[in-house]
């Protein structure tokens, strides 16, 4: 955590406005190579622990971040942990780690998902709504999604309603359509990354490209929030990691002997911000 990013006010405006935004320059390009070269061992392995496979050939694997030190590197990025701070607060740890790989599927092919019938525009935090109501469900987690392979326009790129995060009912595709109206693509480079919260309708682009849409999505969430990834014990036994870091994978509100210790479990990312230079009113 020793490089140092300001998230511009412009781009926290962004997110507030529309329910995501785009870092540019997030990642550095050995960064982003690493943790391709890293995604396309696991899908080419016979690994079946967190995988997650779906339709149309997607292929991918929760918790990933438990699997290869390249994806676990990427977790306490200050470019993404600056806006999702600001954004969030401090009392954070990751809910999930998850890779997906979207094949190339020619434009006119046969489809079983982004279809009219079945247009795959979603919330993430599956139940919240059934449980809260439409209407009650605040912010509670911002993803940020990092793409490994080229995000050019016919990759597949996770399109995004604009201000669906406000919205207290379901979004409607009209018929014969597979994207509601105002629905975009992010322009990406290949080392930007956009965050977007758990309330913003979203869906997977249809990649006509050449090769697989490779994307890892880091979700940031509160730390009272269960994880959706399973958990990995082994990761916090290390004694390589970083305080912020051992918040991020669950470290507990315990002292050295055991005994409790309230909130300590959430205190190293909240020194970081302290010791930061406050943004500018946006």
């Amino acid at each position: 955590m020793n490089q140092t990013h300001t998230a511009p006010a412009r781009a926290l405006g962004d997110f507030d406005r529309h329910g995501f935004t785009v870092l540019s320059g997030a990642i550095t390009s050995t960064e982003r190579r690493d943790a391709l070269r890293a995604a396309q061992h696991l899908l080419a392995s016979d690994l079946t622990s967190g995988r997650d496979r779906g339709a149309d050939g997607k292929d991918g694997f929760r918790g990933v971040v438990a699997l290869d030190d390249a994806f676990l590197r990427l977790i306490a990025n200050p470019a993404v942990l600056e806006p999702v701070t600001d954004l969030l607060g401090t009392n954070l740890h990751l809910l999930s780690s998850h890779l997906i790989a979207l094949p190339a599927i020619p434009e006119g092919a046969a489809r079983s998902i982004r279809t009219p019938q079945r247009p795959g525009w979603h919330r993430d935090m599956f139940g919240v709504a059934d449980d809260l109501g439409p209407g009650n469900v605040p912010r509670l987690a911002i993803k940020a999604a990092l793409y490994l392979t080229d995000p050019g326009p016919r990759a597949g790129i996770t399109m995004f309603l604009p201000g669906s995060h406000q919205r207290t009912d379901p979004v409607t595709v009209p018929s014969g359509s597979i994207d509601p109206p105002g629905a975009v693509t992010p322009d990406l480079g290949p080392q930007d990354a956009v965050l977007f919260e758990n309330r913003t309708w979203h869906a997977g682009g249809l990649n006509t490209g050449n090769g697989p849409r490779i994307a890892l999505m880091l979700q940031y969430g509160y730390r009272w929030l269960a994880p959706v990834d399973d958990p990995a014990p082994a990761l916090l036994a290390r004694d390589d990691l970083s305080d912020i870091e051992r918040q991020l994978l669950g470290a507990r509100d315990r002292h050295r002997d055991g005994s409790l210790a309230k909130g300590a479990g959430g205190k190293a990312l909240l020194r970081w911000q302290q010791d930061r230079t406050p943004l500018p009113a946006r």
